[in-house]
């Protein structure tokens, strides 16, 4: 049997920034674009500097150097070369690059190029910043240096499917023309966010110590339910999960994570999770100078899961807030299910539902079916089952079959039988309510009741504004969508709630703060949601032009959306709005 065939290379993986959104917008430009970036400014780099294209893919390429040094050269004047052409074109038409870098052992088959070394510089690549370059700590050792280049340590990621966590740098590059160097979190302001005006704190996603990759739901989930607890109490400010889970697999300055979140303190720490035994590790901050107020280890059995949290939100806020009294402290302790499996596929179905890219799928609904199997009273797998059904129309467009909504809301009132004095499981059910139900008042009163018993969720705040857009009170809405913001102020997803606000803008007839909002929730996520409110925000400012390219883009990524879908998938208590809006979609083109 012949030997593989070997060899140790310097890998360099690129790829274009939101490719389907440039081609949803203008596919024969941004084609035209692309293979202009490969063929005068890629393949000239690849040929200076002794690369070889290993092969195109689609968006992207992947090339091969000898040397580290000239891997890294030739990735800097390529992303030079490309921001130098992209100055002269309007933003919407730039086609923008990352690059991934790394040196492995790659097994060669022809002239392509396989293994671990390869799938490292396309995952680094996906940390990169738009126009920018990361690479791994192996590269970083060959060309420090030898170059006019900074690097700035992101520390060890855990990046997708690679076993374990690659070091890893941003790099820096000093010639005037451009400085992609930003932080691995921006809030989009230089200043830091103010603080509250009472104890305020951001628990950090927790590392996974078990050993295998596949116990991170486990750990994060860990860390959401202690978020969860911590917002129970109306003395404490909390910053959402999103937001704190933005610095995951990141080396962190908590001066600056305090900055950026605005808060106080910081919770930081570990989950060991091995046979039938857990380990929590938590060490609280303070991020104004830096220093540990308190460490310590929770050890136990696993089916002591529960009280282990409840520990650690005891020392937390006992530490941050001693006036509170026991009773409070009491009031936020729960124990959600008797079936530690049950729990298991719950936590992996709210892994599954915060990828954004699976909400058309069935993936948590599976999970949430199982843990209702496992324990038939678990309330928020009720609810989580519903709101997954009606994420699919909602990220979709289309609306729900018959037999999905009557499901729907029969969980929705499961769940809040179970827990209804849950904040969570209730905002979560009034939103079904809300929006598959059509019961607007009892839904308006549902979410106040959860706001109430917890007043720093973000994600019950992120449901009101809904709510409120849902029953025709536009700056209820909006107030809602800004109290969201404040404690999820770099949230990925924050998106969502510059799309609500866009909704509530055209309900108040102010086109242009609306259609401002609506472009800054379809950079994050290009979907009918985003888009369909900026082309009718558009439409009735008179852009045309604008609106009916934005419609294209919306029909290229959901063609089977129709302007009078607008009554199912977006229900709200007004035939007016309805007319408005059904009248600005087919005016940009939008099919009936």
């Amino acid at each position: 049997m012949a030997r593989e065939q070997r060899r140790l290379a310097a890998i360099v993986a690129a790829d274009v920034v939101g490719y389907s959104r440039l081609m949803g917008r203008d596919e024969s430009g941004t084609l035209a674009r692309l293979k202009e970036h490969r063929t005068q400014r890629l393949e000239p780099a690849l040929s200076r500097y002794g690369g070889r294209l290993v092969k195109l893919t689609g968006d992207g390429a992947l090339a091969e150097f000898p040397s580290a040094v000239d891997a890294l050269q030739a990735a800097i004047e390529f992303q030079q070369a490309v921001d130098q052409a992209n100055a002269a074109l309007p933003e919407e038409q730039r086609v923008v690059f990352r690059v991934g870098l790394h040196v492995g052992d790659l097994i060669v088959d022809g002239g392509d190029l396989y293994g671990d070394g390869v799938n490292v510089a396309a995952r680094l690549e996906a940390e990169a910043q738009p126009g920018g370059i990361v690479v791994s700590g192996a590269l970083h050792e060959a060309a420090a240096g030898k170059l006019e280049a900074k690097f700035i340590d992101l520390g060890r990621l855990s990046l997708k499917n690679i076993e374990r966590p690659v070091q890893a740098y941003m790099v820096d590059w000093n010639e005037g023309r451009r400085q992609p160097v930003v932080s691995a979190v921006s809030t989009g302001a230089d200043a830091p966010l103010p603080l509250p005006d009472k104890p305020s704190i951001a628990v950090l996603p927790f590392q996974n110590m078990s050993g295998d990759p596949e116990q991170e739901y486990f750990a994060d989930g860990i860390v959401e339910d202690i978020i969860t607890a911590l917002s129970r109490f109306r003395e404490l400010f909390v910053i959402a999960r999103n937001s704190s889970f933005s610095y995951k697999g990141r080396a962190v300055d908590i001066k600056r994570v305090g900055r950026e979140l605005g808060v106080r303190y910081v919770l930081e720490g570990s989950v060991r999770k091995a046979a039938n035994r857990l380990r929590i590790t938590a060490q609280l901050i303070d991020a104004e100078n830096g220093a540990h107020l308190w460490a310590d280890r929770f050890d136990g059995p696993i089916e002591d899961v529960f009280q282990l949290q409840d520990e650690v939100t005891a020392k937390v806020v006992n530490l941050i807030a001693p006036r509170l009294r026991q009773s409070d402290l009491e009031r936020v302790r729960r124990k959600p299910t008797e079936r530690l499996d049950a729990y298991d596929c719950f936590l992996r179905g709210m892994a599954t539902a915060s990828d954004q890219s699976k909400w058309s799928t069935s993936e948590a609904q599976g999970w949430f079916r199982q843990a209702i199997h496992r324990d038939p009273a678990y309330a928020a797998a009720h609810s989580s089952l519903a709101g997954s059904i009606q994420q699919k129309a909602s990220s979709t467009g289309v609306p729900l079959s018959p037999e999905e909504r009557i499901e729907a809301l029969e969980l929705a009132e499961r769940a809040c039988t179970l827990a209804n004095d849950d904040g969570e499981v209730i905002s979560r059910a009034a939103h079904i309510f809300c929006y598959i139900g059509r019961q607007y008042d009892r839904a308006s009163s549902l979410i106040e009741h959860a706001a109430a018993l917890n007043p720093n969720d973000a994600r019950i705040l992120l449901r009101r504004g809904w709510i409120a857009l849902m029953c025709n009170e536009p700056e209820r809405a909006i107030e809602s969508f800004e109290q969201y913001l404040a404690l999820n102020p770099i949230d990925p997803r924050r998106g969502v709630s510059w799309n609500g606000m866009a909704f509530a803008y055209f309900i108040l007839g102010n086109h242009e703060k609306g259609a401002a909002l609506a472009k800054k929730s379809v950079e994050l996520t290009a979907d009918a949601h985003s888009l369909g409110v900026l082309v009718a925000h558009e439409v009735r400012a008179g852009r045309h032009a604008d609106a009916r390219q934005h419609a294209i883009e919306l029909m290229n990524i959901r063609p089977d959306f129709r302007a009078s879908h607008s009554p199912n998938v977006f229900p709200i208590r007004s035939p007016e709005f309805h007319r408005h809006l059904i009248d600005a979609l087919r005016e940009a083109g939008v099919p009936e």
